[in-house]
């Protein structure tokens, strides 16, 4: 029988943290490198959707006043309609809707009916409860953190030994010398012979189209797993990406800054990845991400999900064709980097976050299964946003 709920109330609740020694790295700012002393300014939001039948969606993210006058009064089981509605309006820009509405309605779904979304989505079961993780480095340093190449193979001996991990992913230096990242990655490999599946993500670092083919061929002579994001063009160009196949061997993971399902289409059809990216906040929430888990699945492909969330490990569990869990960015001798807007930390996706076997749990509570810690983030509220319905 129909279920008519309808969204009442949204809030935006505003909040602040500090991360010791993380500052930006000192070439552009863009990015976040180990900065010892440094205190870094965070801030961060929480999303709710209120309805009539006392039922809250809550999860980590905002909504804009155009969305959310849209919102108001509708029925939140209706995920595909207002998903289409709100692409439409992303036409031009982002491609895909707000994730984080689309994430707060599954949450409303899972504790109406008493299940958690991956149960909802028919996943769990069959070994899909504890999540294969991948530490997923910082960006090198020039401060003594991860400054040498054999810093990260240390580091990448420290996740597999002391915390479990089986796979590392390394982000390396930003406008660093070439040669560098070639060695960091054949360090690794060294240091942690074949017992880890290894990836490099220059987030689009290189300046030269020689610098990448450079370090792809390093990644060949390692054998690593993937090979990330290596062109400054953030991934828009498929031609490039066809061509760089033509001459490496290491598989390609592509589409972190590729929003949507048809331009991901388009990457697939052109053979510019082996692999495809895919993120609930900027692929349109947990409907979007498992819309492009069975576009890749239909075209022979696996997703890899970019970044960690209680979403992504719903999601994950309800995917064949996936095989790793992002948990970062981590780093050696930078602590406490996430806000703990959950009581149990194995929910913040710490590097200490793990099992013994460097696997996360995914959450059987209804909904996104885990509730916010009101507590910590009232003390550390810093505004908010209310839209109510007439």
């Amino acid at each position: 029988m129909p279920r008519n709920l309808r969204i009442t109330r949204i809030v935006v609740t505003h909040f602040s943290f500090v991360v010791n020694d993380l500052g930006p790295e000192e070439h552009l700012g863009f990015d976040q490198v180990y900065r010892p002393g440094y205190r870094l300014d965070q801030d961060g939001s929480i999303l709710t959707i209120e309805t009539d039948a006392g039922i809250t969606g809550e999860v980590p993210g905002s909504i804009d006043r155009r969305d959310a006058l849209y919102m108001l009064g509708r029925n939140p089981l209706e995920r595909d309609t207002i998903w289409h509605d709100l692409k439409r309006a992303q036409r031009g820009w982002m491609n895909a809707p707000n994730g984080a509405i689309d994430m707060a309605l599954w949450d409303i779904a899972g504790k109406l009916y008493g299940a958690p979304i991956h149960e909802l989505l028919g996943g769990g079961g069959q070994g899909r409860m504890k999540l294969p993780c991948y530490a997923s480095t910082y960006h090198g340093d020039e401060n003594g953190g991860l400054t040498r190449p054999e810093d990260y193979g240390d580091f990448a001996l420290a996740c597999r030994d002391r915390l479990g991990y089986s796979a590392f992913k390394i982000h390396g230096w930003v406008g660093g010398p070439i040669g560098r990242e070639v060695d960091a990655v054949l360090a690794i490999r060294r240091a942690v012979g074949d017992s880890m599946a290894l990836m490099l993500d220059p987030a689009g670092a290189f300046r030269t189209f020689d610098d990448v083919l450079r370090v792809g061929r390093a990644c060949d002579e390692a054998n690593y797993f993937w090979y990330e994001d290596a062109f400054r063009g953030g991934g828009l160009s498929q031609s490039a990406h066809a061509k760089l196949r033509e001459f490496i061997k290491t598989p390609l993971l592509m589409g972190e800054h590729i929003r949507g399902l048809e331009p991901k289409a388009d990457l697939i059809t052109a053979r510019a990845t082996d692999y495809v990216r895919a993120n609930s906040y900027t692929d349109g929430g947990i409907t979007g991400v498992m819309k492009l888990a069975a576009l890749a699945e239909a075209n022979g492909l696996d997703v890899e999900l970019h970044g960690g969330s209680l979403a992504h490990r719903h999601c994950m569990a309800s995917m064949r064709n996936s095989n790793w869990y992002e948990l970062g960015l981590v780093h050696p001798l930078v602590n406490a980097n996430k806000p703990p807007i959950y009581g149990d930390p194995k929910w913040i996706d710490l590097l200490e976050s793990v099992d013994s076997k460097g696997c996360l749990d995914v959450p059987t509570g209804p909904g996104l299964g885990v509730p916010l810690d009101w507590d910590w983030i009232s003390a550390h509220r810093t505004g908010e946003v209310v839209y109510e319905g007439e």
